[in-house]
């Protein structure tokens, strides 16, 4: 019958063989310490049980551990050396694209400005715009087509509008 000081002497003894399987398995020493901790952990609970060569039942406990593993491990987001392009967006860009709108917007008559205001940034409908501007809807429309197709043909709208989508 196996014993406590059979064991700790397995463990001395295999323990550097057993991590660098462990670590051919998940290629991280970090994980490998963890691998081997938890497959020691559940041979010593089953050691009276083992027989005289532990070598198979502990390697299979560690193949096994790490199946079980990998299979639970999100694998979503793998750490790089270098952040992916594009990972964070510029924010002195955004601030450039932010003033080339306000810039472009300053340059539309005070109707159509108000219309594409209240219509794109308070988002509100016609009906609401037409009320607060004192206007019938269909001004409110032809303001707005007015000063959309105005933005359109702006330089400092348009590279705006390309550098920030």
């Amino acid at each position: 019958m196996r014993d406590r000081a059979d064991f700790e002497r397995y463990v001395e003894q295999r323990s550097a063989r057993l991590l660098r399987t462990a670590y051919l398995l998940c290629r991280d020493w970090g994980t490998a310490e963890d691998l081997l901790q938890t497959a020691l952990a559940k041979a010593w609970f089953a050691w009276r049980r083992v027989g005289d060569d532990p070598d198979p039942y502990v390697y299979r406990i560690l193949a096994n551990t790490h199946a079980s593993w990998w299979r639970r491990r999100w694998r979503g987001e793998v750490p790089t050396a270098e952040p992916p392009e594009g990972a964070a967006a510029d924010p002195a860009g955004e601030l450039g694209v932010r003033e080339a709108l306000r810039t472009a917007l300053a340059a539309l008559p005070a109707k159509q400005r108000a219309v594409l205001v209240l219509r794109y940034f308070a988002d509100l409908p016609d009906k609401e715009i037409a009320a607060i501007l004192g206007c019938s809807e269909a001004t409110v429309r032809s303001q707005a087509a007015r000063a959309l197709a105005k933005l359109r043909v702006d330089p400092a709208a348009r590279a705006a509008t390309i550098t920030g989508s």
